[in-house]
């Protein structure tokens, strides 16, 4: 999948176009760098102001995956049908569930909850769908073995660079994997950054080739497109991390070892965000094991736990405002528009989070959690927890209760909260009330 790049609070409209001619009169075998016809260096030549016809857009798809393949030295073994649509027949067609009615779902509420990126006020799936609406500029489903591009402007066009991307997922399916089956969140985001971060990167080299040695068809101005709402940011940069920090990730292994040593990201993934995000961190430094006993009495029942990770506890900080949100764009990786990394959170070494539902209620607003962390040193710990109590007091206007407990009264996120450090360790119980989080964890 491909998404519209965040630029701080708007969305860039990366929309484009596409053009095909005709193939070489005397077309090479078919072989690296050349597919059904067309080699990486022909060039075409049309008019895309109107859209492409069905034989413009097959050249156009045909020199793109032998470009695609060019750079990542990995031959295609079928063609894949690409399809145009208007945004508003992927709108039609791209709803999320936002019920909250079963155990995982009421988990997944938690999870963001507790990453205070989704308040009570809303459901995630809710909170997602309006994210995904106006940011996605195309996809690659593995099901249907199909490529969907989406168009912004009144006239489908085809953007170049969504079309290599999508075409690099597809080369990945058939040569390499989409990788998943992660255990928690935060493993599936470091996958996630392996494949959006291989694809995004071969994009940025095609655009690198566009700008000097190749002939490719113009891209079209930005246009508008939806914005993201400023509740919804923080969570965007959690969707927004593998593609942001995937591509310097690649680009590092690559520096190491090759293509063949990014191949064998697919083997042995970074198994944690903190590694997508510091690519040195991998694969020696792997997530710290996190144990959460179970203290809480019979009124709340305990649920399957899982990891936050640094990335998202970057962009709860950053959210809430518990951090300098310019720091987000300073000194990024040599193939990342954005910088993921903060003092508060690079000293992350591991946490696990366990929602605890209320026994009697259905209602989500009765349930707690306990986030416990874990930090490379008791500095990292202390920086850590310096933010988190700042952004309860300063940014969610929490009254401190003593004893490292605090209220918030009003908002999306009321709630008490109990926030201790010991050493390295950092632990964070959440309840409806400050008489309820002994209830949830006894200290």
């Amino acid at each position: 999948m491909r998404l519209r790049l965040l630029a701080v609070v708007c969305c860039l409209v990366l929309a484009g176009c596409a053009a095909p001619a005709a193939p070489s009169p005397t077309p090479p075998a078919d072989r690296l760098g050349v597919e059904n016809g067309y080699a990486a260096t022909d060039a075409i030549a049309v008019d895309t102001s109107d859209g492409l016809n069905e034989s413009e857009l097959d050249a156009v798809v045909a020199r793109t995956m032998a470009r695609v393949e060019l750079i990542r030295g990995l031959e295609f073994e079928r063609t894949v049908p690409v399809e145009v649509i208007s945004r508003e027949e992927f709108q039609n067609g791209s709803g999320r569930d936002t019920t909250v009615d079963t155990p995982p779902e009421r988990a997944r509420e938690q999870r963001y909850e507790a990453a205070m990126l989704v308040g009570e006020d809303r459901t995630v799936g809710g909170a997602f769908d309006s994210i995904y609406g106006g940011s996605v500029l195309g996809y690659y489903s593995p099901g249907g073995d199909q490529i969907v591009l989406v168009s912004d402007s009144e006239t489908p066009t085809v953007d170049r660079a969504t079309l290599a991307h999508e075409l690099m997922h597809a080369l990945q399916d058939q040569r390499l994997s989409l990788l998943g089956g992660a255990d928690n969140p935060d493993a599936a985001m470091a996958q996630t950054g392996v494949v959006e971060g291989d694809a995004s990167y071969v994009e940025a080299q095609y655009e690198e080739r566009c700008e000097g040695e190749w002939d490719c068809i113009d891209r079209p101005d930005a246009g508008g497109g939806a914005s993201i709402d400023d509740r919804n940011l923080g969570l965007y940069l959690t969707v927004y991390a593998p593609y942001s920090e995937g591509p310097t990730l690649v680009h590092r292994i690559r520096q190491r070892g090759g293509w063949a040593a990014v191949n064998d990201l697919y083997v042995r993934p970074p198994g944690s965000s903190e590694q997508l995000l510091h690519p040195d961190d991998y694969p020696e430094d792997g997530p710290a094991s996190v144990a959460v006993p179970d203290r809480s009495t019979s009124e709340f029942d305990r649920a399957s736990a899982s990891r936050i990770g640094e990335a998202t506890l970057f962009a709860m900080l950053w959210q809430q405002r518990a951090i300098d949100r310019s720091s987000f764009s300073e000194n990024p990786g040599p193939y990342s528009p954005y910088n993921y990394s903060h003092p508060a959170t690079a000293g992350w070494a591991g946490d696990k989070l366990v929602p605890y539902f209320d026994a009697d209620s259905d209602d989500p607003s009765m349930d707690g959690y306990v986030l416990k962390t874990r930090w490379e040193s008791d500095r990292d710990a202390r920086q850590f927890v310096q933010a988190y109590r700042g952004m309860l007091t300063e940014s969610l206007n929490a009254t401190a209760e003593g004893d490292g407990v605090y209220r918030v009264e009003n908002g999306t996120f009321a709630d008490a909260f109990r926030v201790t450090r010991e050493g390295r360790t950092v632990r964070i119980v959440n309840a409806p009330t400050v008489e309820a989080l002994d209830r949830v964890h006894d200290p």
